[in-house]
């Protein structure tokens, strides 16, 4: 069963440019055996593409790039609630090589945060009947706010957890990762811990 990583190669300039760490990180994954094989990206389509074109089971999906509240970038095309739509007949393609218990783990700033991280997430799940993760956080090497949710599953945290400016239905700025806030892991860790997954059943 393969473990891959997806990232967005596009991110190659000013502050934000962190393809060039993600492509990096991928081989360090690689050496760790944590992973079977990565891919860089340009757009949603190609990235989902890539999945939809795997021969063997997949057993976890993780995506390195840019989120925002309720979804997640590739350059500047957003993938969220709406792009589940848009993108269905490559999401079913992809629901019928996940191997049982798989997981899809957004590690990108803020992607389950807020109302729209809430949304995001259950409705994703739902499409993919797979387990899906991201955080509420923005993340660097720290990466606070992991949660975790599985079909037919309410989320359980807090719609106002890593929020620092905005309501949760109008979210405008995030706290960073720090240690000290919940469920944080680092770059480095390789799983999402099983009791940070909700449990509420719809």
């Amino acid at each position: 069963m393969r473990r891959l990583v997806i990232y967005d190669r596009t991110c190659t300039r000013g502050k934000r440019g962190l393809s060039p760490v993600w492509a990096a990180g991928t081989k360090v994954y690689r050496a760790l055996r944590r992973i079977d094989e990565a891919h860089g990206v340009s757009s949603w389509s190609e990235a989902l593409g890539v999945l939809a074109a795997q021969r063997e089971p997949i057993r976890e999906i993780q995506y390195w790039g840019h989120g925002k509240w309720g979804s997640a970038l590739i350059d500047t095309e957003v993938f969220d609630s709406a792009a589940i739509e848009t993108h269905r007949p490559a999401l079913e393609a992809i629901r019928e090589r996940l191997a049982p218990d798989a997981l899809l783990w957004f590690r990108t700033c803020e992607t389950f945060g807020a109302q729209p991280g809430h949304d995001f997430a259950q409705r994703l799940s739902d499409t993919l009947g797979a387990r899906v993760a991201g955080h509420t956080y923005i993340v660097a090497f720290h990466q606070s706010g992991l949660h975790g949710i599985e079909p037919g599953v309410r989320p359980d945290w807090s719609v106002d957890e890593g929020l620092l400016e905005g309501t949760p239905a109008e979210p405008r700025r995030a706290k960073w990762s720090r240690p000290w806030h919940p469920n944080t892991v680092t770059a480095l860790t390789p799983a999402v811990p099983r009791a940070w997954f909700s449990s509420a059943r719809e």
